[in-house]
């Protein structure tokens, strides 16, 4: 019997034709199209190159193509592996059609539910870097975090960053110090493409993954061109200087050198609360980048080495720190924080066996951060080493595939916190996991990725993860996903909510019998559901998708702002927690060059506090966007106007508790619902010089009491941390990006 299946699933294993397909310099072409001829059942390749195709009866011919590449054909009459090189289009005569490549793209084949936003969304408005890069994409809401430090937060299916496995390049990357701050610190021109995954993520990249995983790739040097620059101004006083220069030493070996330097040194005071609108700050921010690849003997690896350092000085617009720091002569308020890192992946393709792999990914990370707000002290320094081995190959065939492997992290925390008591939070965390993935896809209408992981946590104990995602295609450009999975993390309480440390609350723990700061890990299940159709509308591409997601908490680090205005309460979560998601997207090409998108997403998210059963503080329950996008035809040299249009429209959200307040300092229930409107025009003079201008909050929309008890900052009813709406109105801005190819 064990014969006959061996036996059965070599013959199984021999009915696809797979190999790759590489450019005429032997780099692999991800994406490119392999079908049979004359039928619609083809394939695309992946990061590697690779495709595995079922052998058609009805067909012998293949043809594989990619964009801007001339396409070939072969004649294939039996499963085998076979290597195919493609060669550029180099005829004048040529006449090529093509069709936009959208910007921001969602897959009918991908078993997860990801939208990929490539490097020309990023360039749609201003975002300088990653926390300002989300603004055209509706999967992410992005709100101010205070009016004080000028940081931005975002959130998934209702839930703030840190429920995201935030990654760069599959290595997590904003997590434990920098969740604060962290997107700030990665400069939008470093990033070729986004993925943003809704719902349990992988658990080849960890456990820590609740409502979604975002992964940023950045630009790699084997791709990039000799130099690259882009300066930037606005009117809130903030300029900006990004930089790339590019070697290519041989056809195998590359580095990239990556320079970013950011400036505010103007004071802004928009809506005289005698508070900065935004913080004065310096930024460096330097990264050295290499690759070496040998794709003949299947060699490819990545060197990163980066610095950075990062300055902010926030508060009352009369505030010095040289002589009003520790004093309550003014209220201000510094951040300082330096960050250096080494990271390193190598990954080995089998020649004989291109669906066999191996990869090793390590990262050394030093983050550093000294602050104060106020009298309010608060300094961390983590040291943290992550490493990752990944083994890829297939079960039979290359229908059935598996991702398995170790991966050890360790972080190094030495945390004070001054908030009345100082307070020595320090401790050190390390854990080992195992993990293993399948994943089984039919190259046609049905895929299956089904994980699991056992970890053994020096805090969260040993414990095991599992995830699966489904995906299933009914009928043509329609495809349904279902996603569970858990998810296990440590809430970091003082990094996490840094915006609290501006405020005059006292910070208390309750129940602290736990692990992390006296509480328990954070433990939540994740259910989702997607449906996506694409169809023809006037005889133009459109879609619509929705989506519904939930998560359920069995254990939350729960903040509590409710029980009184002047504390915030951290306890374990006594009852329930829970977050609805329901999102509607409909995307349509208008005309030629001329593109929709909008969405409408509805949040049911409430949780058992110490005072009852409330909504989320600082959320709205109903959200409307939209966002135009039209280009001119490109003409001689590459000319072509670009205009982009986004309008956010937030309903009403529920306020923290002000109710023992005296009245000058009391708060409504609810905010007003309110709109914003941010726009960008781009002008490329050929394919190495463009301009842009545009403009943020143009509606002019302000948020009326930004900071309460901004008249006496060091009396109990200060509190900047209540932010639902922008703190300045209007703010214009101007740059260029000029490119040697």
């Amino acid at each position: 019997m064990v014969f006959l299946m061996l036996s059965a699933n070599a013959v199984f294993a021999q009915e696809n034709v797979s190999g790759t397909v590489t450019d005429e310099k032997n780099n692999p072409l991800s994406g490119a199209s392999v079908i049979w001829k004359g039928t619609e059942k083809g394939t695309a390749t992946d990061d590697n190159g690779f495709f595995s195709l079922p052998m058609n009866p009805g067909s012998h011919e293949i043809t594989v193509s990619y964009m801007g590449y001339q396409s070939i054909s072969l004649m294939v009459h039996e499963p085998k592996e076979i290597k195919v090189q493609l060669q550029p289009n180099k005829s004048l005569d040529e006449v090529v059609v093509t069709t936009k490549r959208n910007s921001l793209q969602k897959s009918y084949v991908k078993t997860a539910n990801v939208t990929t936003m490539s490097s020309k969304e990023l360039l749609k408005a201003a975002c300088c870097n990653l926390s300002e890069s989300f603004e055209t994409n509706p999967s992410i809401d992005v709100n101010f975090s205070d009016a004080v430090s000028g940081s931005k937060q975002i959130k998934m299916l209702g839930l703030t960053s840190p429920y995201i496995l935030i990654a760069e390049e599959n290595i997590p990357s904003v997590r434990g110090a920098s969740q604060a701050y962290g997107l700030s610190f990665i400069p939008g021109t470093w990033v070729e493409s986004i993925q943003i995954t809704k719902g349990a993520g992988s658990v080849v990249n960890g456990y820590e993954s609740i409502s979604g995983q975002i992964n940023t790739e950045l630009i790699k040097p084997a791709n990039d061109i000799p130099f690259y620059l882009n300066a930037y101004g606005s009117t809130d006083s903030r300029f900006e200087l990004n930089t790339h220069f590019n070697k290519k030493f041989t056809d195998k070996l590359s580095s990239s050198l990556f320079v970013h330097g950011s400036t505010r040194a103007s004071k802004k005071d928009m809506n005289d609360d005698g508070f900065l609108d935004n913080p004065l700050g310096n930024q460096i921010n330097i990264m050295n980048r290499w690759q070496y690849n040998n794709l003949e003997k299947g060699w490819v690896s990545f060197l990163n080495v980066r610095y950075m350092k990062d300055e902010k000085q926030a508060g009352q617009v009369a505030f010095d720190p040289d002589t009003d720091r520790g004093t309550t002569n003014a209220w201000g308020s510094e951040i300082n924080t330096e960050k250096m890192e080494v990271s390193s992946k190598l990954g080995y393709v089998f020649p004989d066996m291109p669906w066999q792999s191996i990869g090793f990914q390590n990262s050394f990370n030093y983050h550093s951060q000294e602050s104060y707000f106020g009298l309010n002290q608060y300094n961390i320094q983590q040291n943290s080493f992550y490493s990752n081995l990944i083994f890829n190959s297939i079960i039979t065939n290359t229908l059935n595939k598996f991702a398995t492997g170790l991966n050890f992290t360790s972080d190094d925390y030495n945390e004070f916190v001054t908030v009345g008591t100082p307070m020595d939070v320090s401790r050190r965390d390390n854990s080992l996991g195992a993990f293993f993935e399948y994943t089984y896809d039919n190259t046609d209408n049905f895929s299956l990725v089904a994980g699991a992981r056992f970890d053994m946590h020096n805090r969260l104990g040993a414990f095991f993860t599992p995830r699966v995602h489904v995906r299933y295609n009914p009928w043509k450009k329609a495809v349904l996903r279902v996603s569970a999975g858990r998810g296990k993390r440590s809430a970091n309480i003082f990094a996490e909510n840094q915006n609290l440390f501006a405020s005059s609350r006292i910070f208390s723990v309750t129940n602290a019998n736990g692990n992390i700061y006296g509480l328990d890990p954070e433990i939540a299940w994740n259910y989702g559901l997607s449906f996506m159709q694409g169809f023809q509308l006037f005889g133009k591409k459109a879609e619509v998708t929705l989506d519904y997601y939930r998560t359920d908490f069995q254990n939350q680090a729960v903040v509590d702002v409710d029980k009184s205005p002047q504390e915030v309460v951290f306890h374990n979560l006594d009852g329930k927690s829970y977050a609805n998601s329901l999102q509607i997207d409909f995307n349509v090409d208008l005309m030629t060059h001329l593109s929709v998108r909008t969405a409408y997403k509805f949040y049911d998210i409430k949780t058992d506090y110490l005072s009852g059963t409330l909504e989320r503080p600082l959320q709205a329950r109903h959200r409307f966007f939209t966002n135009l996008a039209y280009e001119t035809h490109i003409k001689e040299k590459g000319k072509q106007w670009k205009f982009d249009f986004t309008y956010n429209w937030m309903g009403k959200q529920r306020l923290p508790n002000t109710s023992t307040n005296p009245e000058p300092y009391k708060l409504n229930e609810f905010s007003n619902p309110f709109s914003v409107m941010n726009a960008q025009v781009t002008r490329t003079f050929s394919s190495v010089f463009e301009v842009y201008v545009g403009g943020e909050n143009i509606g002019d929309y302000q948020q009326k009491n930004a900071i309460l008890g901004a008249d006496n900052p060091f009396g109990p009813y200060f509190d900047s941390s209540m932010i639902y709406a922008p703190v300045f109105g209007q703010m214009y801005y101007a740059g260029i990006r000029f490119k040697i190819k």
